[in-house]
């Protein structure tokens, strides 16, 4: 068994469990359907292929800088209704408010047979269609793929480079613990439930099986050499760029 380890950075993102309705929500940190869709979509899978393989895989991510949610107010008006003659209220969509993490920075990591890890890690390195975290609105801001790891999916949540923003990092007090999650193994006592591993993503049939959580902190093990030379625009401000 091998573990793909991948960085989920960016300026906006979103990873709602079982929001669907007016108010979209998101969790603090990734959810296994997300990073699954993610995969998928590296892989060229449509969203009416199978999935059963990849929600096999275990999964864990930790939050290395958690960011801060916003709310959009979207409001959409269908102008080619407008311009037949349809009155604008018929026209109209309905109100929203959508959440969004923003220059928040995850560890997302999938563990499984190492075939099957190297064919999403190059997929990963080449995917087929466009990756986002979370929305289609929401592109990575950093490389996704960070490569492949051969030790257990805990230890790499535990033990990975920190990969927050030297920003982030120089805000910080100490001590510094970052929390992180992850699939409980069969017969492992759970911290949680969330429906969030994928049956389908198919738009006629979406659904989703709960999962057990286990929920834990690390101390960061070190600094990522990422955080020292990522663009950090906040550093132009304080006449550090």
């Amino acid at each position: 068994m091998t573990v793909a380890v991948l960085q989920l950075a960016g300026p906006l993102q979103a990873w709602g469990s079982e929001s669907r309705f007016k108010h979209r929500r998101t969790l603090d940190h990734p959810t296994k359907s997300g990073v699954i869709g993610l995969v998928a979509a590296a892989l060229g899978r449509s969203r009416d292929e199978p999935v059963d393989d990849l929600a096999s895989l275990r999964f864990g991510t930790r939050i290395d800088q958690p960011g801060r949610i916003i709310t959009d107010f979207q409001t959409e008006i269908d102008w080619r209704m407008v311009d037949k003659g349809t009155a604008l209220k018929k026209a109209s969509k309905p109100l929203t408010h959508r959440d969004y993490l923003s220059d928040a920075v995850f560890l997302a990591a999938l563990e499984g047979p190492d075939d099957q890890i190297a064919e999403i890690s190059e997929a990963l390195r080449a995917p087929v269609y466009p990756l986002f975290l979370g929305r289609r609105s929401c592109p990575p801001g950093r490389r996704v793929f960070l490569g492949i790891e051969e030790t257990p999916l805990d230890r790499v949540l535990r033990e990975h480079r920190w990969m927050a923003t030297e920003t982030h990092i120089s805000s910080l007090g100490e001590p510094v613990r970052l929390h992180y999650n992850r699939d409980a193994l069969p017969g492992e006592k759970f911290d949680e439930l969330i429906r969030d591993t994928p049956r389908s993503f198919s738009d006629h049939a979406r659904a989703h099986d709960m999962r057990g959580v286990v929920h834990g902190f690390t101390e960061p093990f070190s600094v990522n050499d990422n955080a020292q030379t990522t663009h950090d625009p906040m550093l132009l401000l304080r006449g550090e760029g």
